[in-house]
């Protein structure tokens, strides 16, 4: 347990914001109720952060870093065919390192109730969404079709994760090859779907 003389560290108290915000949303994120829960003085947050406005800005920081960040790199992963690259895609879906579900729906709640929020939110999907639609420019899409296609792959998880879906995996596994037909046109190869399936079981 730490003590109240100790500082912590920046990270200390990030990462108590951040399991603050995914268990209670963002009004659970008080300097105060932190202090209680690290057991450190309310002091010592101020050697890391200027106010709780600089702490909010790090968690949409951390955000954009793990989500958005993990999510325009898979879209740029080494993929031979279209159905590769949905796949590496798909990777964000099942992998929390990844790309953490939780903290979308807590950050995605968040802005529904701060303009500032919204704003970084609008700024993140228009970036994902443009590196999805370009990665099927890669392939050879004509550019309407790329943009709906990375709009149905896109919103249809943020549905998923908005919605809270709970699937077992068994069942998520089974509709992939579906997933990709549908986002694709096209099929998966046996081989690409071994190597997702040996990813994530």
């Amino acid at each position: 347990m730490k003590q109240k003389n100790n500082k912590g560290s920046r990270d200390v108290w990030l990462n108590a914001a951040f399991e603050s915000l995914i268990n209670g949303g963002v009004e659970a994120v008080r300097i105060q109720l932190l202090s209680k829960k690290l057991n450190l003085s309310r002091a010592s947050f101020y050697w890391f952060f200027e106010d709780r406005e600089e702490l909010l800005a790090a968690l949409l920081e951390l955000w954009r870093n793990k989500n958005t960040k993990n999510l325009i790199a898979q879209t740029n992963a080494y993929s031979e065919t279209i159905t590769e690259a949905i796949l590496n895609i798909f990777d964000c879906w099942f992998d929390q390192n990844l790309f953490d579900s939780h903290l979308e729906f807590s950050i995605r709640s968040w802005a529904l109730q701060s303009e500032d929020a919204a704003r970084y939110v609008s700024q993140a999907d228009k970036s994902r969404l443009e590196a999805l639609k370009s990665m099927f420019i890669e392939y050879d899409y004509a550019p309407l079709s790329a943009d709906v296609r990375a709009r149905s792959i896109y919103l249809t998880q943020i549905g998923y994760i908005s919605m809270k879906t709970d699937e077992d995996l068994d069942t998520r596994m089974h509709r992939i090859p579906e997933y990709v037909t549908i986002f694709t046109d096209k099929e998966a190869k046996d081989n690409e779907l071994k190597r997702f399936y040996s990813r994530h079981r």
